[in-house]
């Protein structure tokens, strides 16, 4: 079995998180129940920070937090020295409750409202990154009503395709998000605000996609861009300060995953950068980065209580688990896959075969088809790996179940840092009914 971080196996035969017996962590708060091994996400912090300091290069590394966004992991990156990407005021405003430093904070998103914008500008945070003309425009109105300075990125698709899943690409051409780095667009968006009194245009940002494996396709992009901002140079003489290159780094979710260490990401790029920065005789820009997923993915476990069994003679046997897709959209999503140990037996040779179904009322609520396990029995802790990224952050209400509660556990210790939903939250903001029949 392979193991994440500090996961482990103690005397009783029982999977450990962060030196925490999985089995108490079931009994002390419930499942479903997110686990964080906080010592991971620290881990992975320091491989994409410290190879830039060995390298001698300024950068930001950014936690891209719609991965799994609340008060204690923002003030878990805060103390690694991260900085923070959010994609809207529900984020934001998380983040500034956090004390996480308003200025290590970016913003992104395509359809940001005059609202979410007026917060960031009244926050004073660090960055945002204009994704689109509409945006320009908004921020000139904001900008020049309250008189106030704000550094922007202009997010370009630099027409680079990664090698991963059609719905998380978004470095292509045929994107929601940012201008075209190839159809004049980007062009069109630096006139609109090279020189502008309060917008300061620091430089670009691309992002080519997500759970990305090689390094080709961060170099394929940082020399596109790293183009444009030649071409700036030459034509404006407009230096860039800041070039991000965005996130999309791999975690292993399966066996047949074979992802690159942090270091090995940032190193390529930074060479990609140097060389392209020696050949068009450019100063070398600060770097930024934007890990989400390869920060909290692994580190995170989703623990399940099994119930139902059934049987279809011939064709699979089914285990029913007390969550689904209600905590865990992305296999119904993505066809994303898993592996999975039962916690409680984790010294048992998995000799059954079983498809763990979830709760929810869809045929399609399936967590893991044909997955190998040991022999299960009601009343059994699933244990489900590398559920820390877009799991609780994308959460649901559906079929009206409360979301679970997260833990973070590291050294022994464990904290519960976001409370189980109750059957009282699900109904408080609903209204009864007041319209008179026939009305």
């Amino acid at each position: 079995m392979h193991f994440y971080g500090t996961q482990g196996i103690n005397e009783n035969g029982h999977l450990t998180i962060g030196a925490v017996d999985t089995t108490e962590l079931a009994e002390t708060y419930g499942t479903p129940l997110f686990v964080y091994d906080t010592a991971l996400i620290r881990k992975r912090a320091r491989g994409f920070i410290d190879t830039f300091k060995q390298l001698g290069v300024t950068a930001q590394v950014a936690y891209a937090s719609k991965a799994f966004a609340c008060v204690a992991v923002y003030q878990l990156v805060a103390e690694e020295d991260l900085s923070l990407d959010v994609v809207s005021g529900g984020e934001l405003y998380t983040a500034l409750k956090s004390g996480f430093p308003a200025e290590r904070i970016h913003f992104h998103g395509n359809n940001k409202s005059v609202l979410e914008l007026e917060l960031a500008f009244d926050s004073k945070i660090g960055c945002i990154v204009v994704d689109n003309f509409y945006e320009i425009g908004l921020l000139k109105d904001i900008s020049e009503a309250k008189q106030q300075p704000m550094n922007i990125l202009l997010r370009v698709t630099p027409g680079v395709e990664a090698h991963t899943h059609d719905f998380i690409t978004t470095g292509q051409a045929d994107s929601k998000f940012g201008f075209d780095l190839n159809n004049g667009q980007a062009d069109e968006a630096f006139a609109q605000v090279n020189g502008h009194e309060y917008l300061q245009l620091l430089g670009l940002h691309c992002h080519i996609g997500s759970q990305i494996f090689e390094t080709d396709g961060f170099s394929l992009a940082a020399g596109k861009v790293m183009q444009k901002m030649g071409a700036w140079k030459e034509a404006h003489n407009f230096e860039c300060t800041v070039l991000n290159l965005g996130g999309g780094f791999g975690i292993r979710y399966t066996e047949e995953d074979k992802p690159l260490e942090p270091h090995e990401y940032v190193a390529e790029m930074i060479k990609t950068v140097q060389e392209e920065a020696r050949a068009l005789k450019l100063a070398m820009p600060e770097i930024w980065i934007e890990p989400g997923r390869s920060l909290v993915g692994d580190a995170g476990t989703s623990l399940y209580t099994i119930g139902s069994q059934k049987t279809v003679p011939g064709v699979r046997e089914y285990i029913a688990v007390d969550g689904g897709m209600s905590d865990n959209i992305r296999p119904a999503l993505y066809d994303a896959k898993y592996e999975a140990v039962i916690a409680n037996k984790a010294n048992d040779d998995k000799k059954s075969t079983y498809t763990v179904a979830g709760k929810l009322c869809e045929s399609g609520d399936k967590l893991i088809i044909d997955a190998p396990l040991q022999q299960v029995s009601p009343g059994d802790i699933l244990a489900m790996f590398c559920t820390g990224a877009y799991g609780y952050s994308m959460a649901s209400n559906y079929n009206r179940v409360p979301r679970p509660a997260v833990v973070f556990a590291e050294a022994g210790v464990h904290q519960l840092v976001i409370k189980r939903e109750s059957y009282e939250d699900i109904v408080v903001n609903d209204l009864p009914l007041t319209l008179k029949k026939g009305e």
